[in-house]
């Protein structure tokens, strides 16, 4: 029923575990399709002990030409209905393929994938690139209608049709980083896929050996190969899935152009030049939108980047590592507000004023900590502040808000964002609450909140507190003594 190719080279210290969890699981009309590739170490004698002892194991051989090559070889020998793969020195949880072949037996769909965890050496952690994508069970979706599955760039933990992967003519690159090609492919061009809520496999921090691939990103080279990877899935995305490239542009934006930063503050100048050569093509490529829903550091970042304007970036890398940018007014009848990162204003750099403004993400948070009575008055605690600007010099006002735009201020008590107001209300009706905070030029305000495990019980004589429409605090005054 079900094929399961696993390239291996040197990993002595992990295939044993592998190939045991393999051997563990509860489907049982499954076959292990082994390919050594070249190993140097004591890997393919573990290979071939679980192979005697296990005629469900078979062992292919070939050069050393990476774990690409190495699963096209596994794939063209594989003779089960559903096809999955897993890495020498990652662990399948022993339910894993029986949860995901069963969930395509009972949809139909071509693709079925599982939650990830991080198998570190204090145990298992969740992977923070697959976290949020199998919160709940999903049946025969797709990535068109769930765009968040450009982030499951893996082929590991899933089990895929045999019959599609052939039609579809899915075949792994050459080169390191060979998942996320044929993985964004497939999500594309299947015509289902189950997204199952429970573990699937557990994806290995190596603490011996070899570093993984992902444990070596730092390496220019390694890094080359990944963003020719990322650049190849944009090329893909934008000839067959154009709407769905916009979700993979803000995930190289916001994740896979971290590790360049880290690469390039270190990188010698000849190093440097390599790296840019190989992302400016990638950034470049990068849709407008996603590039303006960024905050202003990474903005500016990226222009830099484009530019090629390598001192600028390293400073304004250093500058986000360690300083805390301040917020500045510009204008006077149409202001403007602006993060002061390094050469703003600097004509010489000729660097955009758009690329530092941040008027858009001057938002304001309030944030209900504990609503209780007290000698007969309402007393509400929370924290208020406006995203980006400093709360020491901000400045809170709290106001009932009634019909016919009755206004009743009231006291506060302040400490940086942290306030505490008094609710007593004399006139009767309906009231909600609000909050305006004021800080460099900047003033907006908002209702306040609550969860419903908030809310105080009962009242104090004619006053009372519920929930009201969106979470709001509505208090009720009734007339009368």
């Amino acid at each position: 029923m079900l094929s399961v190719v696993v390239p291996f080279y040197n990993v002595a210290d992990y295939i044993g575990e592998c190939l045991a969890s393999l051997a563990a699981q509860t489907l049982r009309d499954v076959e292990f399709v082994l390919v050594d590739d070249g190993s140097e170490d004591g890997s393919a004698a573990i290979a071939a002990e679980f192979a005697a002892g296990d005629p469900r194991f078979r062992i292919l051989r070939q050069e050393t030409m990476g774990p690409g090559p190495a699963r096209n070889l596994g794939v063209r020998h594989a003779r089960g209905t559903y096809l999955a793969f897993a890495d020498s020195d990652d662990v399948v949880p022993e339910r894993a393929y029986e949860a995901l072949v069963g969930s395509l037996e009972e949809t139909g769909s071509d693709i079925a994938c599982g939650a990830v965890r991080r198998l570190t050496p204090d145990g298992l952690v969740p992977s923070s690139l697959h976290v949020k994508l199998f919160r709940k069970p999903r049946q025969r979706t797709h990535i068109t209608g769930y765009p968040d599955l450009t982030r499951d760039r893996t082929v590991w933990n899933k089990v895929y049709r045999r019959s599609f992967w052939d039609e579809r003519g899915l075949a792994f690159p050459a080169g390191l980083y060979e998942d996320a090609p044929v993985a964004v492919a497939a999500h594309v061009l299947a015509s289902g896929v189950d997204l199952l809520n429970e573990v699937v496999y557990h994806w290995r921090l190596r603490e011996t050996g070899d570093a993984s691939i992902t444990q070596r990103r730092m390496e220019v080279s390694n890094l080359e190969e990944r963003v020719a990877s990322l650049r190849g899935v944009q090329l893909f995305l934008a000839e067959r899935a154009p709407r769905i490239k916009r979700a993979f542009d803000e995930m190289i934006a916001t994740w896979d152009v971290r590790f360049l930063y880290e690469a390039l503050e270190d990188a010698d100048e000849g190093e440097a030049r390599r790296l840019l050569d190989a992302v400016v093509p990638c950034v470049e490529a990068l849709h407008p939108s996603v590039v303006a829903g960024l905050g202003a550091g990474r903005r500016l970042e990226l222009h830099l980047l484009r530019r090629r304007m390598l001192p600028e970036l390293r400073e304004v890398l250093r500058f986000r590592r360690e300083e805390e940018v301040r917020v500045v007014r510009r204008g006077i009848r149409n202001p403007r507000w602006y993060a002061a990162y390094p050469f703003f204003e600097d004509r010489s750099r000729d660097i955009p004023a758009h690329v530092y403004e941040v008027t858009r993400e001057l938002v304001l948070r309030v944030h209900t900590d504990r609503v209780r009575w007290s000698g007969g008055r309402l007393l509400v605690e929370g924290r208020a502040s406006i995203k980006r600007l400093d709360e020491r010099h901000s400045k809170i006002k709290v106001w009932l808000s009634g019909r016919k735009k009755a206004r009743i201020a009231l006291p506060v008590h302040q400490e940086g964002a942290a306030f505490v107001t008094d609710v007593a209300v004399g006139k009767p009706g309906r009231w909600s609450l609000h909050v305006e905070v004021s800080s460099a030029g900047m003033r907006q305000s908002d209702v306040v909140r609550v969860a419903r495990r908030q809310l105080p019980r009962g009242g104090r004589g004619r006053v009372r507190a519920a929930l009201g429409k969106g979470g709001r605090l509505a208090i009720r005054v009734r007339a009368g003594g």
